[in-house]
């Protein structure tokens, strides 16, 4: 994870912990989903959420679009795809014109005993953000 930090979803202090996968770092959608995860941080703490990015990108990847970004929250690498394969997110996809393996773009709100209590799949970036702002403030 960023900042030299190791994550461990049990034992967390949030009342929700957001777990959003997405494909690359410095690509216009993962851009633009961390942008807005970024720009209502602020919202999410007041409502007692963390919030946690996953890619299969190097910590260099990700500690470099953190700065770039001024992200306010970690990113966690999974090359491995360890995690990734915990949350079935791994999915054949269409990228011009050809198949290929990678992220599928998801979220996933766990409450503070460990739970999973609302998942997102094959989301799409525009107004994603706000949907799960709210579930997290309800």
């Amino acid at each position: 994870m960023t900042s030299g930090k190791t994550f461990q979803l049990s034992g967390r202090p949030a009342k929700h912990t957001v777990l959003f996968f997405y494909p690359k770092d410095n690509t216009p959608g993962c851009t633009t989903e961390n942008m807005a995860f970024r720009d209502l941080h602020e919202q999410f703490t007041a409502a007692g959420a963390e919030i946690y990015g996953i890619s299969r990108d190097s910590i260099r990847s990700h500690e470099g679009f953190k700065t770039k970004l001024g992200l306010p929250f970690e990113l966690i690498s999974d090359p491995d795809e360890v995690v990734c394969q915990l949350f079935g997110v791994m999915k054949m996809k269409q990228m011009y014109g050809k198949t290929v393996r990678g992220v599928e773009r998801s979220t996933f709100v766990i409450d503070a005993s460990g739970r999973l209590v609302k998942e997102w799949r094959g989301v799409k970036v525009a107004g994603h953000v706000d949907e799960v702002l709210e579930f997290v403030k309800s």
